[in-house]
């Protein structure tokens, strides 16, 4: 107890920069809303070329075009559209694994969410966001000193800084997460 406790104000020393917070790699800023989510329903995304919404799988997008739009709709509370577009990906990819945890953290499936971050850390150990968001879930449940430790682990893989170092730490010193 007496190093949580510890560990809890040795952070509080450090000052939190303010910033623009969203999900998705070193990324420290939002997603620009697309037509994706301005005009798709149904887990659709939005085909520049075809100037309409499509089903992700009736088309040519690239893994990174539909990490963008799990991105956008995970953002956009969209967590079931987000999901729907995350089982046409390749599932040992430690971003699909990070983001299967990250909608159903917000979904409220703690347990089933704290899986799939450890199946991204498994696959990568770098994985500093999926570290950041199974320590947000854990600040969520009262675990703080889990959190303290991903956030360690953030910090000596080289993420001190980081958005994701950053969010996690400022959620153990306050108790509040972030909601993307």
């Amino acid at each position: 107890m007496r190093l949580v406790l510890a560990s809890a104000i040795a952070l509080q020393a450090f000052a939190f920069t303010p910033m623009a917070i969203a999900a998705g790699g070193g990324d420290s800023s939002p997603p620009k809303p697309t037509n994706t989510t301005k005009k798709c329903l149904f887990g659709r995304v939005y085909d520049e070329a075809r100037g309409r919404c499509v089903k992700p799988n009736k088309t040519n997008f690239t893994e990174d075009q539909l990490y963008d739009a799990v991105r956008e709709l995970a953002y956009d509370a969209q967590y079931e559209n987000a999901q729907s577009i995350l089982r046409m990906m390749d599932q040992t990819d430690d971003r699909v694994q990070t983001y299967w945890g990250f909608t159903y953290r917000k979904m409220g499936e703690l347990e089933l969410a704290n899986a799939f971050y450890q199946k991204a850390i498994a696959s990568n150990p770098d994985n500093i966001l999926a570290r950041s968001y199974m320590g947000q879930g854990f600040v969520a449940e009262g675990k703080t000193e889990l959190a303290i430790a991903q956030w360690r682990e953030i910090k000596a893989r080289g993420g001190e800084g980081t958005w994701a170092e950053e969010s996690l730490r400022e959620a153990i010193r306050t108790g509040l997460t972030y909601s993307y």
